[in-house]
């Protein structure tokens, strides 16, 4: 095996572990995440047929619009040999396992994304530049964080990233061919079309681009963007009408003209015009923002690949409603671009001088910029990651539900409600582990099933009333402790979670000289803990009839 064959694998091997540790130390889901979440858990607990579809979730939990099951469903056959997998080597004990599993089967797929992405920047740019565009990668927070999660945006990354690759993998200077333009606006507008509209923004600047760039023909174009378009159309409309139970269901034009012609996005918020500039893509891109910049300056081949981006950037600045998850897309792109000022930084500037001199003043100062640079997104992906982990407060209380109770030593029937703020911070279906159905059919949970109710609106007075069905109860809202005592509760545990992250810089002085008389990694967490202050009270209790 040579030594770039084993580069190449430990480059991609890099993506894959930092996507897979981000996984498992945030291992629960958010809200935003739980319809895609639970399509999967239905469609494997229950299977696809006609009979078992009003069993799903999201006949009773439906959101404001629909969305797609084509993600769900390909992410549910795609997990099944890795569970059967899991379960034959015994690392399958639960449910909530199965729910890892769908996680790292998707943070796989969207790795194997970006590593694509690295091996047509080696290719089109040279192997240097595919080593710093997977160090910028790895040492970001968002995108290794949120691609094993389950938005539609992460579904719709992946095939962003393929396209890319498809575009992108072609020697040095070498112009796209039709064929290879064609390939890539077919993939683009099939994402668009199932998963995310405003991948639309993106693909009308891009095709404008190739169109004027003479790569395309207007004949030729126009052929393919209608072809996949109604080919992409037709299998989103045939699958989620079914799923859905709705004739002519389009899941995305609905999302678009409820959000977009009827302005209801609006009611979720709205941000400045410059909101995706000034606060969304530094957040994106750390450091690879100036290193973009300086590969641009450096490279008028990063400008032709960047502008199509940042002019979709621009273009959905115009909607009222942002959020970072909308422009996330253009991420692993910046990326290229950065790892070419990274490259820049870290050349040594010869020119024609004889190569054995000396390093120059502005070669040491390069490389200093292009470490630190490094060094900052892992600072700040470090801190992030803490406090993202500790942001779960609903999956962490189940978890401990499950480890203060179980059907071995809990002899009468359990019924618990969980909260709202629980149902939003983690307690999926997949954290159910002792209620139908599951993935092993000889689980045993059949013969003392446990019941979980998440219905909202019940007030706290029902909810610890002798008339209310409920043995146990994880609150967001502690009651006084004499009212616990008169309505016969008491509380077996807390939860505390993220509440505010408080930066003192007065103490950082004081932090770095400890540090510097004592250099070692226990100084360095001590100076930090002191710096950086975490504040994570009490959220979610459980408590349980006494």
């Amino acid at each position: 095996m040579s030594s770039s064959t084993i580069m190449d694998l430990a480059l991609d091997g890099l993506v894959l572990v930092t996507a897979w540790l981000h996984t498992i130390a945030s291992p629960y889901a958010k809200v935003e995440e739980s319809f895609n979440l639970h399509a999967v858990h239905d469609v494997l607990m229950y299977g696809v047929g006609v009979k078992d579809l009003d069993k799903y979730d999201h006949f009773v939990f439906s959101g404001a619009v629909p969305r797609t099951f084509i993600g769900s469903v390909l992410l549910a056959w795609v997990a099944t040999p890795a569970l059967h997998l899991a379960s034959f080597l015994g690392f399958l004990d639960n449910k909530f396992d199965v729910q890892v599993i769908v996680r790292l089967t998707l943070a796989t797929l969207n790795s194997l994304g970006l590593c694509l992405v690295r091996h047509a920047v080696s290719k089109h740019f040279g192997r240097k530049m595919g080593v710093y565009y997977t160090l910028i990668t790895c040492s970001q927070f968002h995108v290794p964080f949120w691609i094993g999660r389950t938005i539609p945006n992460m579904f719709a990354l992946f095939f962003v990233n393929i396209s890319t690759y498809i575009f992108l993998n072609r020697p040095p200077r070498q112009r796209p061919s039709e064929t290879r333009v064609s390939a890539t606006v077919a993939v683009l507008t099939f994402a668009a079309a199932v998963f995310r509209g405003e991948l639309a923004l993106y693909l009308a600047p891009l095709c404008l681009f190739e169109l004027t760039s003479r790569h395309i023909s207007l004949t030729q174009l126009l052929k393919v963007g209608v072809v996949s378009g109604l080919v992409s159309a037709t299998l989103t409309i045939s699958i989620d009408s079914y799923f859905w139970q709705q004739p002519l269901l389009w899941p995305e034009f609905s999302g678009i003209f409820f959000n977009v012609v009827q302005g209801k996005s609006s009611e979720w918020g709205v941000s400045p015009p410059f909101t995706y500039f000034t606060s969304f893509l530094p957040k994106l891109l750390l450091s690879a923002l100036p290193l973009s910049v300086i590969g641009i300056a450096r490279s008028p081949q990063t400008i032709a690949f960047v502008s199509p981006a940042f002019r979709f950037v621009a273009l959905i600045s115009f909607l009222g409603h942002k959020e970072w998850r909308f422009i996330v897309y253009v991420v692993p792109i910046f990326n290229v671009a950065a790892a070419r000022g990274l490259y820049f930084l870290l050349s040594p500037k010869r020119k024609k001088r004889s190569p054995t001199r000396q390093k120059g003043i502005g070669d040491r100062i390069g490389f200093l910029v292009g470490i630190s640079s490094i060094i900052v997104n892992l600072a700040f992906t470090l801190l992030s990651s803490y406090i993202s982990a500790a942001n779960y407060p609903g999956g962490e209380a189940m978890r401990r539900f499950h480890t203060l109770y179980n059907p071995q030593t809990v002899d009468s029937p359990v019924h618990v409600h969980i909260s709202n703020l629980a149902a939003q911070t983690g307690a999926s279906l997949f954290t159910q582990q002792n209620s139908l159905p599951q993935w092993h059919s000889d689980s045993g949970v059949s013969q003392n099933q446990w019941v979980y109710n998440k219905t909202e609106g019940l007030s706290l007075d029902y909810l610890m009333s002798t008339d209310s069905p409920f043995t146990h109860l994880i609150l967001e809202e502690l009651p006084p402790q004499k009212v616990l005592d008169r309505k016969g509760w008491r509380v077996v545990s807390a939860i505390n979670a993220l509440d505010r992250v408080m930066i003192q810089p007065r103490l950082l002085k004081g932090a770095l000289r400890s540090f510097t008389k004592s250099p070692s990694l226990a100084t360095l967490a001590n100076a930090f803990t002191n710096v950086v202050k975490v504040e994570q009270p009490e959220k979610v209790w459980i408590a349980e009839r006494s």
